[in-house]
């Protein structure tokens, strides 16, 4: 039986921030969470990562559905979760980002071929209204162009 495959995504992080360069990490979860997030029921949409003391990454705001099947045992759906990294690219990570106007947004979620979970984060900078107006206009266009292809 093939497993289906969990791609979450985060939809508005490409249009509300520019992204300027992106890393791959693997996040400490508890085994209801992952179950939750096979089962697809996980959400990125308000989520953000940010530094804590001693050089840790965590996630916040990162929705993931209670199990279903749990029991008294269950997580929490809000907490916050340590993201996992080389020391390397956490220390890049936050030298960029104490440079101002840059924030680290999650991209998207997903299972690896070892069945962990990964998070696809993104150093970005956020976009000017007028940029976003250019972004809308942008995808006008090229909806037209391909309607227009098709004909």
């Amino acid at each position: 039986m093939a497993e289906k495959s969990i791609n979450i995504k985060n939809r508005k992080a490409r249009f509300n921030y520019e992204i300027l360069d992106t890393f791959e990490a693997g996040i400490k979860l508890l085994g209801t969470e992952i179950k939750s997030i096979r089962q697809g029921k996980a959400s990125l949409q308000e989520a953000y990562c940010f530094f804590e003391r001693e050089n840790r990454l965590l996630i916040k705001n990162m929705h993931i559905a209670e199990y279903d099947h749990g029991n008294i045992n269950n997580h929490e759906p809000l907490r916050e979760r340590l993201l996992l990294l080389h020391k390397r690219e956490l220390e890049k990570l936050k030298a960029e980002a104490e440079k101002g106007n840059r924030t680290i947004v999650p991209l998207n979620m997903y299972i690896n071929d070892k069945g962990l979970a990964k998070l696809k984060i993104a150093l970005a900078q956020g976009k000017k209204t007028h940029d976003k107006r250019d972004t809308l206009k942008e995808r006008d266009v090229k909806r037209e162009m391909d309607r227009a292809m098709r004909r």
